[in-house]
């Protein structure tokens, strides 16, 4: 269907186009006695010039429409964590998939770590066999608290902010990302459920 409708919408612009290549054509200042005659020459200049003139505004088209940014699902915007869903003090992070991010509390508070390598981009998953958070790329590892403990990241895992709730619940903002060189305690929000 969408190849029929293709076809037809660039046989309008095409026909749109040629007549206004045409009128343009009789706007041509010059000697002139009598009404105009198109030689075959102009007319097959017109028609070429149409087309790919035609040609290029799809081409245009395609290009801003394939890059174009499609904002799907909830990152970059406020993400709510159930109160039941806060990972205690000594439990592994709780993974949360539409933002992104890991919820971890440590003595200090709440911490939501990015999950993105600070290294390339990669995501970092928890492992919980070691304790760490480990990437699969290159191999930085992460403490806990999102500190670089080895690997070629230059630094600590990102930070978002998060503001906590009624009721223990909390939102994490997903759009507010923040780097840090080194973890501090005045990082971390304070919760308690």
């Amino acid at each position: 269907m969408v190849p029929v409708l293709r076809t037809i919408v660039g046989l309008f612009i095409g026909g749109l186009g040629a007549r206004l290549i045409g009128l343009l054509g009789r706007f041509h200042v010059g000697p002139s006695s009598g009404p105009k005659k198109t030689s075959r020459r102009s007319f097959t200049r017109n028609a070429a010039l149409g087309a790919v003139g035609v040609v290029l505004a799809e081409t245009a088209g395609a290009f801003v429409w394939f890059f174009w940014p499609n904002k799907t699902g909830a990152f970059g915007s406020d993400i709510n964590v159930a109160a039941e869903n806060i990972p205690a003090i000594d439990a592994p992070p709780f993974r949360v998939a539409e933002g992104k991010f890991f919820l971890v509390q440590n003595e200090d508070g709440l911490l939501a770590l990015y999950w993105k390598c600070v290294h390339l981009g990669c995501t970092v998953p928890w492992a919980a066999n070691e304790n760490l958070f480990h990437c699969p790329c290159h191999g930085s590892i992460y403490n806990k608290n999102g500190e670089r403990i080895a690997g070629p990241a230059p630094r600590p895992l990102d930070l978002m902010t998060v503001r906590v709730g009624d009721g223990g619940n909390v939102t994490v903002d997903t759009g507010a990302i923040s780097t840090r060189s080194s973890y501090q305690p005045e990082q971390a929000v304070p919760y308690s459920a």
